[in-house]
């Protein structure tokens, strides 16, 4: 009777996990919330929605985040006239940081209060940014996680950002040339925070030919000017 009963309860455990929905979502590890859905959340809450306040909630993710903030504008398909070179090089000093070892971005007080939701041209620009990140969620998928957010791989990160912000600040004025290599920047950016390592070799490959396009021009240009001389 004893080895009875107890091959009724053994029998009866299994039936009643399966009929018990709590206990099937604790036995099944829950998918990874998209960047887009984070980001909307946080704009939509009620903290402060400065730079500052970006990093605090995301902390080491938040280098990417300010990476694609930063690098989007000259990313765009326009010619600045250098006016985003202040973002460049607030860019390649953040990725200082980064290759240095830091888990959290040091920015001064008044650059952590720029204001990043407040309406006018930063909101049109997240707006669209929302866009761009959830287009590339629809066809992006974790692929070799284990290469991310390790010690190496986040210097390397830091030194591609460097190299890719320092193309397009070298860029000359109204050329559009500081659009790949910042775009490169972005892209990366965003292999990182999905951890997708196929949209960091797209980055690759679209910051690489940016680079190599501003040298062969920048080369031809060079050839030119001596022969007027």
């Amino acid at each position: 009777m004893t080895g009875e009963g107890h091959d009724g309860e053994s029998e009866d455990a299994p039936i009643q996990a399966a009929g018990d929905p709590e206990a099937v979502s604790e036995a099944a590890p829950s998918a990874p919330e998209k960047v887009s859905s984070q980001i909307e959340r946080w704009l939509a809450g009620d903290g402060e929605k400065t730079l500052g306040g970006l990093i605090d909630v995301f902390q080491e993710k938040s280098f990417a985040l300010i990476f694609i903030l930063l690098l989007g504008v000259p990313a765009l398909p326009l010619p600045t006239g250098g006016a985003t070179h202040v973002f460049e090089i607030i860019a390649m000093l953040v990725a200082l940081q980064l290759v240095a070892g830091r888990d959290k971005i040091w920015l001064p007080e008044r650059w952590r209060k720029i204001e990043l939701g407040g309406g006018g041209g930063r909101t049109r620009f997240l707006v669209g940014l929302m866009k761009v990140i959830r287009w590339i969620e629809r066809f992006s998928r974790p692929r070799l996680r284990f290469l991310f957010d390790h010690r190496a791989s986040n210097t390397v990160f830091g030194l591609l950002v460097i190299a890719g912000s320092l193309g397009a600040f070298l860029a000359p004025p109204f050329t559009g040339l500081d659009t790949l290599p910042a775009l490169g920047v972005v892209l990366l950016s965003l292999g990182v925070l999905l951890e997708d390592f196929a949209v960091v070799v797209l980055a690759l490959v679209v910051g690489g030919a940016g680079i190599l396009l501003e040298i062969v021009l920048g080369k031809a240009a060079v050839r030119g000017i001596g022969h007027l001389f």
